[in-house]
């Protein structure tokens, strides 16, 4: 799979899992929840690794300023994702932190989608090298 195919596949994907996520959030449907959190951690992995290897076939650095930004906010939003994970294991022993939950959720979706919108300024900014 070329990385340019594999990274917007898994991208999608991502995407996809994570509306999923937050519908069956919504619905309080915690099994089907817990199961489509895991799968979008995954997907959001692979997305990640191939990522990398597409950046490998544009000079990045000739983008300019959005890529250092955009590599911050990348590394950021991933670290983020424990927010909702560690909230969201409390919310299953104090269902009174599902406030907590949520807007630890909508946070890291939020920085999903300006990492999402800045990786695609940066590499429409870049040169291909290959």
């Amino acid at each position: 799979m070329s990385p340019g195919f594999g990274f917007a596949f898994f991208l999608a994907a991502t995407l996809a899992l994570l509306g999923l996520v937050v519908l069956t959030g919504f619905r309080a449907q915690r099994k089907r929840h817990i199961a489509l959190v895991v799968l979008a951690i995954a997907s959001l992995g692979i997305t990640i690794r191939f990522a990398v290897l597409l950046g490998r076939s544009f000079d990045l650095h000739a983008a300019g300023s959005i890529t250092p930004i955009h590599l911050a906010l990348s590394k950021v939003a991933t670290a983020l994702y424990l927010l909702p994970i560690a909230t969201g294991i409390r919310t299953i022993f104090r269902p009174a932190a599902k406030k907590w939950h949520k807007r630890a959720a909508f946070l890291v979706l939020g920085m999903t989608v300006l990492t999402a919108i800045t990786g695609t300024l940066m590499l429409w900014l870049a040169p291909r090298v290959r």
